[in-house]
């Protein structure tokens, strides 16, 4: 099945050529696909599943500066000539995806426009991307942050129960992971999630929405103008 939105999108004959170039692939949570600096000679169209770019700092701290799910491919930046990783790429929740070469991925959108048509709009989404999550690490507490991630997470994995650890969760958000813990706790003792052994069960989706801060609603608002609802 075909979940991926570029994908999905392309006409069904560019579709076709483009999945004879590809071939599926499982990653598990905590992969690194690429770290800072290395070239990216690969990309991934994630059919379900989160990958994140970590910012590491020289004193080993981290950040998430961003996230590819279902809307895109991983490595998008140097499919248009930026060069290395700019970051690392961790696969946050367990990825489904479509494998692809760079240099063959290159090739399909110099022979369809449509397909580069659709990387450019996911190109524009990352950049903006960039932007919201800067603000959002600045002006928005731990809880609405937190919020935010497990819904993008869960609307990649279409499932209300999945993977994710406190340690993974809090080099994700930039903060100590008893932090996390204590903001994970809040929501479970407000039925919002369970969460046990490593496992997020959303048990109340709709205040989870209302808790999370304004940037899921515009970042879900962008993909859908950008791809299609």
């Amino acid at each position: 099945m075909i979940s991926n939105r570029i994908l999905s999108a392309l006409p069904l004959e560019v579709q076709a050529d483009v999945l004879r170039a590809c071939h599926p692939v499982q990653l598990p949570s905590g992969q690194v696909i690429y770290r800072t600096g290395e070239a990216i000679k690969d990309v991934y169209f994630i059919d379900s599943g989160l990958v994140c770019l970590l910012k590491r700092m020289e004193d080993g701290r981290s950040v998430e500066i961003a996230a590819v799910g279902a809307e895109g491919l991983t490595g998008v930046l140097s499919v248009v000539g930026s060069g290395p990783a700019l970051a690392d790429y961790v696969v946050q929740v367990p990825v489904s995806a479509h494998h692809m070469s760079l240099a063959v991925l290159q090739r399909e959108m110099s022979t369809h426009l449509a397909l580069q048509s659709l990387i450019a709009k996911f190109l524009s989404l990352l950049t903006g991307q960039f932007a919201q999550v800067s603000a959002c690490n600045r002006l928005h507490s731990l809880e609405q942050r937190c919020c935010c991630w497990l819904l993008f997470a869960r609307d990649n994995v279409s499932t209300d129960r999945f993977q994710l650890t406190h340690e993974f969760m809090a080099s994700l958000l930039g903060v100590q992971r008893p932090s996390v813990s204590m903001t994970a706790n809040g929501l479970q003792k407000r039925g919002l999630i369970r969460y046990s052994h490593g496992q997020v069960t959303i048990l109340d989706r709709a205040a989870l929405e209302r808790a999370a801060c304004e940037c899921y609603s515009v970042r879900r608002r962008q993909i859908d103008d950008a791809l299609g609802s």
